[in-house]
């Protein structure tokens, strides 16, 4: 499919600054990592920003955070150019989304000895439930839930070690977030997915809602081409993600 303007005339509307600024999400680990030795930030939203500056010309700038929230802030405060989140009403406000380029699971963890076995036994009056506020599930749970009640962490990454702390009935996270935090804690509080997830969570490029049409027909355009191309089924074995699978083309 041709993009709606090429990218010489779309490059000022993208990245007015004349350097493609992109927000990372850390608190994701199936979209971005941060090395433990060298401190490179690297995964499939790194792998798709060098690729869109690349084809815009221009240098990349990354732009790191530690949680969802503050990476949509950024963009939607025009202090980034382009973003990495998964698409939800509220967040539709200020960002033009692409569609998906990947689909996760959105789960639930419980202590191992817990009564909930089910995602409907979870949504129970007096159940406590504690997700990264701002994050993808905790705008999903906010607008869903109709007994339960929901208790935040800083970041996803805090999300398990707040819920152990606090005694709260629940953690709600990414499932392979989840599932790492299970392991590392497995000696001393043994945990457990309730399965299926709750959730598909659908995970997109955004651009400010005030950079335009055009803009936005440009990277839409460029997400289908890198699902139908293989770039992003390339980038997740690259970076041994597993667990999330290539969303289907629009």
């Amino acid at each position: 499919m041709a993009t709606a303007i090429d990218s010489a005339t779309c490059s000022p509307l993208l990245c007015p600054n004349g350097t493609l600024r992109a927000s990372i999400n850390l608190g994701n680990p199936i979209l971005a990592n941060k090395s433990s030795t060298t401190g490179e930030v690297f995964g499939v939203s790194v792998d798709l920003s060098r690729e869109l500056a690349k084809r815009l010309g221009v240098q990349l700038e990354l732009k790191i955070f530690d949680a969802a929230a503050k990476s949509v802030a950024a963009v939607t405060s025009n202090e980034a150019d382009i973003g990495f989140f998964a698409i939800d009403p509220l967040r539709g406000e200020g960002v033009s989304f692409s569609a998906a380029y990947i689909h996760i699971e959105g789960c639930y963890l419980v202590k191992q000895n817990s009564p909930l076995t089910a995602n409907e036994q979870v949504d129970k009056a007096g159940v406590r439930i504690t997700a990264a506020k701002g994050s993808a599930y905790d705008l999903f749970l906010t607008r869903n839930l109709k007994n339960a009640n929901l208790v935040h962490s800083v970041t996803s990454q805090t999300v398990v070690d707040t819920f152990v702390q606090n005694g709260s009935d629940a953690a709600a996270g990414v499932r392979q977030q989840l599932e790492s935090d299970r392991d590392r804690l497995a000696a001393t509080t043994p945990l457990r997915l309730v399965l299926p997830s709750f959730m598909v969570i659908q995970q997109a490029m955004g651009i400010p809602s005030n950079r335009g049409e055009a803009a936005a027909q440009y990277l839409r355009d460029f997400v289908e081409e890198m699902k139908r191309s293989g770039f992003v089924a390339g980038s997740l074995k690259r970076h041994g993600i597993q667990g999330a699978a290539v969303a289907p083309l629009t």
